[in-house]
């Protein structure tokens, strides 16, 4: 072990620490050797290293899908008496078709040059042999991770320039550390024409998200097409999605196209994806399989050609477990899943939030207010937002109207009259009773549009026009 280590046990620290995180690195280790992996964690533990050891190879891939590591050091032989390297390599592939970039070093006591050059040609980064050189695997496990976090910093910075930065993008804030995954695949999946599912409690910026994929794509200069199918009357559904000629039925007084057919060539975003009623699901999925679709009432059939984007606050894989909504079309949509953090999750983004919608609703409102007392700005970073950057968005405009001078104070942003709401109706008009009733029935519902409508005794579509009247 280095003298320096012995000597100055924060500068070892220091060395283990991924500087994208400010925080030691995690090493899975894997070798079937008790004595191997007790010689490691004594090399290792003092560098500052965070280990994790497992004897299998199937343990490594069990620990790879519930966890998140900076780098991996495997042995190449786990059976008794073996020395092909076989295992080892196998596991190595599976590693790689799990993560592209993810550090992999490899050992054996068994090394020779065709199997180093086997490990290498299926993703290995580096290669090193038992018994192992104290000075030799120290630099080169720095090696690769400081290569690797130097790689997450490149993408994080070119996910930033393409998504933060986008030419008549949406506005698209997003600084805080749990929102980093979130850009990093949006810039991946964005110019493709993959599915995606988008999910997330209501008022997190879904559609934000939807709009922010359809200007990466090679499909931003035709339609993004948006629905609400939550608020679409289950008598209407088809003839929205799908279009009708005159005649299918006695309000079709005219030949009307679909969204489907208007968002051809470019994307269509479906909102509430979790509430399409099951006989209306199957129609949906043919359409996703086939590129086919009919009119209501035509028996022409038409070509289509969309990028499907789709939302929901539901747990879709218990919706679909349940059988309340089908398991094909669920992996249909679900090419990939972006998964919005809610804004309690997210506060370091809540100042920037917070001055982009006061901006906004200055100028809209045209009113000379500037910016925040610090109470304020406190007070909003303590504050739940149950209804997240949506909420935030129309406390923001109540404030910019309510403020009596150029910087917003604590009694403008009527959180604490939302508090004081909860505890006592008695002095409420009827509008602010039924908003706190809507937010308690979305609230025992964990957000399910459809059970709340049914707890308040109300239709699917009625409970939907009462949470955008009142900003919920």
């Amino acid at each position: 072990m280095p003298a320096e280590s012995l000597s100055n046990p924060a500068a070892a620290h220091d060395r283990a620490i991924d500087r994208t995180g400010a925080k030691p690195c995690r090493l899975l280790i894997a070798d079937d050797q008790p004595q191997i992996l007790e010689a490691l964690e004594l090399l290792l533990k003092p560098e500052g290293y965070r280990l994790e050891m497992v004897r299998m190879p199937s343990l490594v891939l069990e620990a790879l899908a519930h966890e998140e590591f900076d780098g991996i050091l495997i042995d190449l032989n786990y059976t008794r008496d073996t020395t092909s390297g076989d295992e080892g390599l196998d596991l190595l592939t599976a590693i790689r078709q799990r993560d592209a970039q993810l550090p992999i070093v490899v050992m054996t006591a068994w090394a020779n040059v065709d199997l180093a050059v086997e490990a290498m040609r299926r993703g290995a980064n580096d290669f090193i042999q038992k018994p192992w050189e104290n000075a030799r695997l120290l630099t080169i496990l720095r090696t690769q991770l400081e290569l690797h976090s130097a790689q997450r910093r490149a993408q994080w910075l070119e996910a930033e320039n393409r998504i933060l930065r986008a030419e008549g993008a949406p506005e698209f804030i997003a600084l805080a550390p749990s929102m980093r995954p979130v850009v990093e695949l949006m810039s991946r999946i964005g110019p493709s024409d993959a599915n995606v599912l988008i999910t997330g409690e209501h008022g997190t910026g879904k559609e934000v998200v939807a709009q922010t994929l359809h200007r990466l794509s090679h499909r931003a200069h035709r339609n993004l097409v948006a629905v609400n199918t939550g608020a679409l009357p289950d008598g209407t559904f088809e003839s929205e999605l799908f279009g009708h000629v005159k005649g299918a039925f006695t309000d079709a007084r005219a030949d009307r196209i679909g969204r489907f057919e208007l968002a051809s060539g470019g994307t269509l975003f479906l909102d509430e994806i979790a509430n399409i009623p099951m006989r209306q699901q199957a129609k949906l999925l043919r359409v996703l399989e086939t590129g086919e679709m009919e009119r209501v009432g035509s028996s022409a059939t038409k070509k289509v050609d969309v990028r499907m984007l789709s939302a929901t606050n539901a747990d879709l894989r218990t919706e679909a477990t349940e059988g309340r909504f089908r398991e094909d079309l669920f992996f249909r949509l679900n090419t990939v899943e972006i998964a919005l953090p809610p804004l309690r999750e997210r506060r370091e983004d809540i100042p920037a939030l917070a001055a982009h919608f006061l901006f906004r609703y200055a100028g809209r409102y045209r009113r000379p207010v500037e910016g925040f007392e610090p109470a304020a700005l406190q007070l909003m970073l303590t504050h739940a937002w149950p209804g997240n950057v949506r909420e935030l968005d129309h406390t923001m405009e109540r404030a910019v109207l309510m403020a009596r001078g150029p910087r917003i104070e604590p009694a403008d942003l009527g959180l604490n009259a939302h508090r004081s709401a909860a505890q006592s109706m008695d002095d409420l008009s009827l509008e602010a009773v039924e908003a706190i009733l809507i937010r308690k029935a979305l609230a025992r519902a964990q957000g399910n549009v459809s059970h709340a409508a049914d707890a308040l005794g109300l239709s699917r579509g009625a409970l939907y026009r009462r949470i955008e009247k009142y900003g919920l």
